[in-house]
């Protein structure tokens, strides 16, 4: 593959995780309309909660799977079959009618998102040699991290001139967009599987009849997502939405021909000698990745997931069944290490996380997303207490402050981990990330439209910036070619799961100071008396203090950690493979 090629891969890759990451949040500002649309209440949010961990167990849970195929299968592959997927999961939620689809809709969505990460950073380790990978990690984080804050505000400005529907279907068209032009660009030979009896096959076929049932299984089932008012009243086309028997549409006659469609795309799928989708192929690369240790693992970190994500962080850290999740995630744990010690191929090889760098990523990874939600989540929060209390737009708008700095950083940090020790450029942003945390601190409510508030925007967000390279560079260079794939995985699923814990431990923490500021100003000066928005600052000063208290703890570890990684050099076996 030419350089210029290359270049074009890794820039078409970014930008479907920058995508991937946005819809993480997009949610954020749609949700309301999005429970009207399944009769759910506003007034009973909770219920709406597997919209959001939906997505989240489809992100997280099967990244290490989809690393493992990655790695067995070839970076490629993966990225354009993880696009279909998360462009399906935007067509059904897009289309959806009950909260079942929409959750589906929404996990697919995380499966095929998540897919993408892995994929593009341990595409880089293969398209560029050790001493060359700072920048392009710097980018390909920048854009992860830009996706994930961008997504509210993307969903803001398409909610401004249309239903919250087409935030998905601009998804769809985007995943099949970048899918089609990835395919061809990355050549003929970076698509084959690797088993030489399937050298002749392609991981995607053309099966005519496979393509027709494609065709009618999507175009009938957004008939009956979207329910045309004029097919409805015409006495002939009508009786497509009549239920044969009971209620219910699937029932009818048009639910009938999307199920029996979509089966008839799956057996063909499954039979045909070149199907649309070689199901088969997938399956077996699933079986060789080690399916029983990715159920095994998806299964401990939807436990923690659900533990933290359905929690009203009000009262508690974690949920009512939190420890029944927490119970079920610590067995699966058990099993999984037992599984990896006697399976011939786990997932996780048994030596893949030997070096200490490699593990101590996945350590300064989880702190680096528990003080990066702070940022994401409270500064926003902080800006609607304070100066834009009528305006959730313009409270998000503040963040843009902060954001303008991370991508500079990231690619800053990825030229620097070039010259400097990674665990050296990883310490120097974290400390910026928390002094700016520190600085925050002391913010009152006229902070913001004050210059200095903006310094501490950029300043934090440089720090953060600065560190996301040098992390994934300490990983890549302290594991194997043929593990980078699983590895990149698990670093974003450490800082997920760190988002997660960090969100729900800090901001239970600061909810319980806002309880005892306001108790003592009110028992001080009687109601009245603003106590509530001295409470609030309280609140998010003690979140701010506990993010910087992450991100230092994050900078002293990645001195101590880092120190045997090689990001400053080609090792011996680059050499070697360099010279034939």
């Amino acid at each position: 593959m030419t350089t210029r090629a290359a270049r074009s891969l890794l820039a078409l890759a970014s930008i479907a995780v920058a995508f991937a990451a946005a819809d993480t949040y997009v949610v954020v500002l749609a949700l309301p309309d999005m429970m009207g649309t399944v009769k759910l209440p506003i007034s009973e949010l909770q219920r709406a909660a597997p919209i959001i961990s939906g997505f989240l167990l489809g992100y997280v849970a099967m990244l290490p799977l989809i690393g493992r195929i990655a790695d067995l299968r070839g970076r490629v592959p993966v990225l354009v079959m993880s696009l279909v997927v998360f462009s399906v999961g935007s067509l059904i939620t897009a289309l959806t009618f009950d909260m079942t689809t929409m959750v589906a809709g929404r996990f697919l969505q995380g499966m095929g998102g998540g897919g993408l990460v892995p994929a593009t950073l341990a595409l880089v380790a293969d398209l560029y040699p050790v001493h060359r990978r700072g920048v392009p990690l710097g980018i390909v984080s920048a854009v992860q991290e830009i996706g994930s804050v961008l997504g509210p505000l993307f969903g803001a400005l398409v909610l401004a001139v249309a239903p919250w529907q087409a935030i998905f279907v601009i998804n769809v068209l985007v995943g099949v967009a970048l899918a089609l032009l990835i395919r061809p660009l990355a050549g003929r030979e970076a698509w084959r599987t690797s088993h030489p009896e399937e050298s002749g096959r392609t991981w995607l076929g053309f099966d005519w009849l496979g393509l027709v049932a494609a065709v009618v299984t999507v175009g009938a089932f957004c008939v009956l997502a979207i329910r045309p008012a004029t097919i409805q009243r015409d006495l002939t086309w009508g009786q497509l939405f009549i239920p044969y028997t009971g209620d219910g549409p699937w029932l009818t006659p048009i639910g009938v021909t999307v199920v029996g469609a979509a089966l008839v795309l799956l057996l063909r799928c499954w039979f045909a000698a070149r199907p649309l989708v070689d199901v088969r192929a997938w399956l077996r690369s699933m079986i060789e990745a080690d399916l029983l240790g990715a159920c095994l693992l998806a299964v401990a970190l939807a436990g923690i997931i659900l533990a933290f994500a359905t929690a009203d962080p009000e009262v508690q850290v974690f949920s009512e069944q939190g420890p029944w999740f927490l119970a079920m995630s610590a067995a699966a744990t058990v099993l999984f290490v037992l599984h990896v010690r006697r399976a011939e191929a786990p997932l996780l090889p048994r030596d893949a996380f030997r070096a200490v760098p490699a593990w101590g990523s996945l350590l300064v990874s989880f702190l680096i997303g528990a003080a990066l939600i702070a940022a994401l989540i409270d500064i926003p929060i902080f800006a609607r207490t304070t100066v834009h209390r009528e305006s959730q737009l313009m409270a998000a708008l503040v963040l843009v402050r902060f954001l303008i700095a991370l991508p500079v950083g990231a690619v800053v940090g990825g030229w620097l981990t070039r010259r400097l020790p990674s665990g050296v450029v990883t310490a120097l942003g974290m400390a910026l990330a928390g002094i700016g945390f520190l600085l925050m601190t002391g913010w009152d409510a006229d902070s913001l439209d004050h210059a200095s508030s903006t310094a501490t925007l950029l300043l934090c967000g440089l720090g953060f910036g600065l560190a996301l390279a040098p992390v994934n560079a300490a990983l890549l260079a302290s594991t194997d070619d043929e593990v980078h794939g699983v590895a990149a995985a698990m670093v974003v699923v450490a800082r997920m799961i760190g988002m997660l814990v960090g969100i729900s431990a800090l901001t239970t923490w600061g909810l319980r100071q806002f309880a005892e500021a306001r108790d003592k100003c009110l028992a001080a000066h009687g109601t009245g008396t603003g106590c509530g928005t001295e409470a609030a600052l309280v609140q998010e000063h003690t979140v701010f203090l506990g993010a910087a208290g992450c991100a230092f703890l994050a900078a002293l570890l990645a001195l101590l950690l880092f120190r045997g990684a090689r990001t400053r050099e080609i090792d011996t076996g680059t050499l070697l493979r360099a010279g034939g």
